[in-house]
């Protein structure tokens, strides 16, 4: 089980979360992922992960839809794809 991400790892989720956040959701991760990183950084005001980023994380609310856009990221390549089985819910509590 992956732990709350501390510094750069942590700026770096939080700079992929602001692009996740724009996202409908699973179904526009597969198209958001093959983009031209150019296209992905002028949609999504964020660096296109690359396929060899070691801290790719996903997470939603509860973890299904987290879990779901780390099987697709994997199964495109993205190799350090995790999902935060603990959600943003688990993430806020440790927050604090």
């Amino acid at each position: 089980m992956l732990q709350a991400p501390r510094g750069r790892a942590r700026a770096a989720l939080r700079r992929f979360a602001v692009a996740a956040h724009t996202m409908a959701g699973v179904s526009e991760l597969e198209s958001a992922l093959q983009m031209e990183p150019a296209a992905f950084q002028a949609l999504y005001s964020a660096e296109k992960p690359k396929l060899e980023d070691e801290h790719l994380v996903f997470f939603c609310q509860m973890g299904k839809r987290g879990l779901q856009a780390t099987q697709l990221a994997r199964s495109l390549g993205y190799t350090g794809a995790r999902n935060y089985a603990g959600a943003y819910r688990e993430w806020l509590e440790k927050e604090s």
